[in-house]
């Protein structure tokens, strides 16, 4: 029992040898892999910029692709969406070593909502290493701030997908509550920022609601006329049956 106990403890110790090695290659894996990150963050700085240039020769561009986005257009209200047109512009900025945080910046035409030319949203590590945000502060217009409507109606793509009346989009920027797990964050930088194009291009899918609704009308009405010509059909059997019991009881 003695040999077996022993045996087990040696084979435990060995485990922890060989995770211990595979512990270092993950380490050294994480190292790498940051070292191609950011090499390939700096190649596709370029592009970023090129596309931006052309990004900006469509209007309204980035409020049709908040709004085409399933998670994004359920936080806009009318209001924001309305505010949103004159957004002419968003950058996400990853910091050098990546795992410290990235930025992102809205840039926005003069418009009737606030003062600020740029928004910006910056999400990062403090000392202890604990996630932390912080944003810009918005210089809203007399009579404007979005943030104190709590009556915004939410915009069609929105009420496809809640109830509630939601709060503006804008309060994103005075919420810190969870920067490590920003989820409007990190869908701008994870999926909308990597390729904005594919929801811009999202069809509406209201006009495809709409003509399915059309296509339903036509196939009930061509159900109805068809039912119609099966009754008028009915009747005229009747009608043809009576008349020959007529002209039977005549010829009798």
């Amino acid at each position: 029992m003695f040999s077996y106990e022993k045996e087990q403890q040696e084979a435990i110790e060995h485990i922890d040898e060989v995770q211990n090695e595979i512990d270092r290659l993950n380490e050294q894996a994480s190292e790498e892999i940051l070292k191609v990150e950011q090499k390939y963050n700096k190649l596709r700085q370029p592009f970023f910029q090129k596309r931006s240039e052309i990004i900006a020769k469509i209007p309204n561009f980035w409020v049709t692709t908040f709004v085409n986005h399933p998670q994004v257009s359920a936080l806009l209200g009318e209001e924001d969406e309305e505010a949103l047109h004159y957004l002419s512009r968003v950058e996400v900025t990853e910091f050098e070593d990546i795992k410290s945080g990235y930025r992102i910046d809205f840039y926005f035409d003069e418009n009737p909502y606030f003062e600020n030319k740029a928004l910006s949203k910056e999400f990062n590590v403090n000392e202890s290493g604990d996630p932390v945000s912080k944003s810009s502060e918005i210089k809203w217009k007399a009579g404007k701030d979005l943030t104190k409507r709590t009556g915004q109606t939410p915009n069609k793509a929105g009420k496809k997908r809640q109830h509630e009346e939601p709060e503006s989009f804008f309060t994103w920027f005075t919420d810190h509550s969870d920067a490590g797990a920003d989820e409007l964050g990190e869908v701008i930088k994870d999926d909308i920022w990597p390729n904005p194009l594919q929801y811009y291009l999202v069809p509406d899918m209201e006009d495809e609601e709409g003509d399915g609704d059309d296509d339903d009308e036509e196939e009930e009405g061509l159900e109805d006329i068809d039912e119609g010509e099966e009754e008028e059909g009915e009747d005229e059997d009747e009608d043809g049956d009576g008349e020959d019991g007529e002209d039977d009881g005549e010829d009798d």
